[in-house]
């Protein structure tokens, strides 16, 4: 599948605040959306007030960009989520939120989505005893995300075993000493913290 391969920073810096798409790094003092803050390009800084298509793009590439998904699969994605019971809206943050490749870095198994996500292409993660490579697997309540035995001495996951500073979404619940973690419950809207009005993503898509 073709991926975004520029510098992700960009992809920051052109949403106006940060995705978290470049672990420890987004943290620190070193990230460009706080060094720079400007959008990228010549005339960055200039930019014209923006349509209502284009904060409806602007919502949507900033979903999209947040997940590291393309657009044909986001676009299934809402497809979905309208064919399911509620809003819209929060069912497609909920299913993108119950990614596997998203647990696992929401967990803190890794410390960024793409870099979860080859944790599970690599094999190193089982749900519910069985390995799972696919990152776009959609956990359920109740299963169990774990390490594999045999990949337990990566040093990321190692270090995890002391514990980690990463706060854990409530519902998600995580074994730092076992490296397991289950799915309490379906993430709601609150229990998602990310600063997206999806109502403009549907708004867009419904066109």
């Amino acid at each position: 599948m073709a991926r975004y391969t520029e510098a992700v920073c960009r992809l920051c810096r052109r949403e106006n605040q940060k995705l978290f798409l470049k672990g420890d790094r987004c943290y620190s003092a070193k990230c460009p959306v706080i060094k720079r803050g400007s959008t990228p390009g010549q005339h960055g800084k200039s930019r014209k007030k923006t349509s209502e298509y284009g904060l409806q793009l602007r919502e949507k590439q900033k979903a999209r960009r947040t997940y590291g998904i393309l657009e044909k699969q986001f676009h299934n994605y809402f497809e979905k989520a309208e064919r399911m019971k509620g809003v819209s809206g929060e069912n497609m943050l909920s299913l993108l939120e119950r990614r596997l490749d998203n647990v696992v870095f929401r967990i803190g198994f890794g410390d960024s989505r793409a870099q979860a996500r080859q944790i599970v292409n690599h094999g190193h993660i089982t749900v519910n005893g069985k390995k799972v490579d696919i990152p776009s697997f959609i956990v359920k309540a109740g299963d169990i995300i774990s390490v594999k035995e045999s990949s337990q001495a990566i040093e990321k996951l190692k270090d995890l075993r002391q514990g980690t500073t990463r706060l854990i979404p409530s519902w998600l619940e995580l074994n730092s000493a076992d490296l397991t973690a289950k799915v309490i419950s379906l993430p709601k809207r609150d229990e998602i913290d990310l600063s997206i009005a999806e109502h403009l993503i549907v708004e867009l898509y419904s066109k």
